[in-house]
């Protein structure tokens, strides 16, 4: 063989990789064998649209063999947006074969949402049941009381664009159950008739805007807790006594002051008194030199002045004596008593 024969043969295995590249014939025998129109143009245009023909192929021939007429064009269109072509193709197959109305269009915009379409429309058909956390909630008597709830839910599929979910769903279902424990005159009520609280909450209409439907609400367990009305009465109480005190301790400073006050204008009363009293001389020597104070005179003031010292020592004394008497006597009769018994 010469180099041209070799030439020839190197560009004619180049051209059948180009062509069976750009043209999978594996994939169009599948698809005409099953009754799915698409040329070889269509697939060459996949390819220079880089997407794998494997992609769209295969969901075309499950959706035709279901009976769902689905073109190449919005495949690829779901494809090129950042879809997953096969999980809404699945999904239009299982809302067709459970005959819930679901379009392309549709599928692909919950696809796109960022729902899982196929899951969506399997809850449809088998709704779910979601538990709800322990909810708290306080009765009018004051008792806690703790709740939990299952909620039996089914996909809304008009509603799962922009619709809320199932966080949202819990948060109400709780609320709904503190606002229906919390307008219960007594935890018993609530404890006597726990299905009150779901009639009640399932009333309020709670799954709109959200993305599912809510077909009951069971309430699994009802549990007493603590006596919320007591705490905060015993709160109060001690904090009206803090406040009492408080206030006590206030008034005792108060009159410690005024105390300290009064013990000072006695102190201050007494000087003044020691100061009149010694003035007491001055007006006697002043008297003296004025001639207005003979020498007999201030003596019978001394005699006096002796005189009723020595009357206020005697009474002291008597009185002294008198005390001890009464204590002695009082002592004697103990004595008395003791011995008699």
């Amino acid at each position: 063989m010469d180099i041209f024969s070799i030439a020839i043969i190197v560009l004619v295995i180049l051209f059948l990789i180009v062509f069976f590249y750009f043209i999978p014939l594996g994939l169009w025998i599948s698809a005409t064998a099953a009754g799915v129109k698409i040329g070889f143009f269509n697939l060459i245009g996949m390819r220079l649209r880089r997407v794998p023909p494997g992609q769209i192929v295969g969901p075309m021939i499950k959706s035709h063999k279901a009976g769902l007429k689905l073109s190449s064009d919005k495949l690829e269109a779901h494809y090129l947006a950042g879809g997953n072509v096969n999980e809404v193709v699945d999904a239009l197959i299982a809302a067709h074969r459970a005959e819930i109305e679901l379009t392309f269009e549709r599928a692909a915009a919950i696809d796109l949402a960022g729902r899982k379409v196929l899951e969506a429309v399997k809850m449809s058909v088998n709704p779910k049941v979601i538990h709800t956390p322990v909810v708290t909630a306080v009765a009018m008597d004051g008792i806690q009381v703790m709740a939990t709830a299952r909620v039996t839910v089914r996909a809304n599929i008009e509603r799962l664009v922009g619709g809320a979910g199932e966080e949202t769903v819990l948060a109400r279902v709780g609320e709904g159950i503190v606002t229906t424990v919390g307008s219960a005159k007594s935890h018993k009520n609530v404890l006597e008739n726990p299905d009150s609280i779901s009639k009640t909450v399932l009333e309020k209409g709670l799954d709109s805007g959200t993305a599912y439907e809510i077909l009951s609400i069971d309430i699994a367990d009802v549990d007493v807790g603590k006596n919320i009305g007591a705490t905060l009465q015993k709160d109060q109480a001690e904090a009206d006594k803090d406040i009492a005190q408080a206030k006590a301790e206030e008034r005792r400073a108060m009159a410690v002051a005024e105390e300290q006050e009064m013990k000072a204008r006695v102190q201050e009363m007494q000087a003044k008194v020691v100061e009149a009293e010694a003035e007491v001389p001055l007006a006697m020597a002043e008297a003296f030199r004025n001639g207005n104070l003979g020498v007999m005179d201030y003596m019978n003031f001394k005699n006096i002045e002796s005189d009723t010292k020595m009357r206020k020592s005697i009474s002291s004394s008597q009185e002294e004596e008198r005390d001890n008497t009464q204590k002695d006597r009082e002592k004697n009769k103990k004595s008395k008593n003791k011995d008699k018994n």
